[in-house]
């Protein structure tokens, strides 16, 4: 009697969604599936926090150490008054890229809040595991750094950047440059930079203004601000038009 052979779906077969032939279904998947959970989850829109992964709170000695607690205290700040709002669906969740320092933190604040938080997390070789602090049904892991930083950005309405390495600095700068060429719009997203101080040792904005290769008003694209209760208080009154 001859063998019966039974085909594998090309849905079910692993071989073939891990290979190079089936990278555009790796990418779709990592559009489709965060799109599909947080429409069921209802998050409407996100606040944004960026920063440093290093940025130990208990690392008394470190000059940025205080950047943990107040991101913390403003993630708590915003969610509180988020879901006090109580509109149909939920506005300004907390997001974060998943990791520890300042993520943690912000994913922290919002817990503490009793408030749903986000952590886009990504696989790297030296892996990067995600904090505690993330709501687990909002957990996300990606592959591709270029569909993370999409999801990242797009439901936010702010972005507030703590101090942070090469990391930070590529995606303010890449947020700053879809805000400069309009391929996002400048009245639909808030960009805040927290530690002024901090922010104007890094980088020169002026000098980029001096030297022709920005226009004087991209330096409207951003705000400052070095404490938690201005930092809400200019974040809330923007964000409200959003309502």
């Amino acid at each position: 009697m001859e063998k019966l052979i039974t085909p594998q779906k090309a849905y079910k077969n692993l071989e073939f969604l891990n290979s190079t032939d089936a990278r555009t279904l790796r990418i779709l998947s990592e559009y489709l599936e965060p799109d599909s959970r947080m429409r069921k989850l209802k998050v409407k829109s996100t606040v944004l926090f960026f920063g440093s992964a290093r940025i130990d709170p208990d690392r008394t000695n470190s000059g940025l150490a205080r950047y943990y607690w107040e991101a913390e205290d403003l993630a708590f700040r915003l969610s509180k008054w988020s879901m006090d709002l109580k509109p149909k669906g939920k506005n300004f969740v907390i997001c974060t890229g998943g990791g520890g320092g300042i993520m943690e933190a912000a994913n922290r604040g919002a817990t503490r809040a009793g408030g749903l938080s986000i952590g886009m997390n990504i696989s790297l070789p030296h892996e990067q595991f995600p904090n505690p602090y993330i709501s687990p049904e909002l957990a996300f892991e990606f592959h591709y750094f270029f569909m993370r930083k999409f999801w990242l950005v797009y439901r936010a309405r702010a972005i507030i950047a703590f101090p942070g390495g090469f990391g930070t600095l590529d995606e303010i700068f890449e947020t700053l440059t879809l805000l400069q060429t309009h391929k996002m719009d400048r009245r639909d997203i808030f960009v805040l930079l927290y530690g002024k101080d901090y922010w104007k040792s890094v980088v020169n904005f002026n000098a980029l203004v001096d030297n022709g290769v920005i226009s004087p008003d991209d330096i409207d694209l951003f705000h400052y601000s070095s404490e938690p209760g201005e930092a809400f208080n200019m974040l809330t009154e923007r964000l409200r038009i959003h309502l």
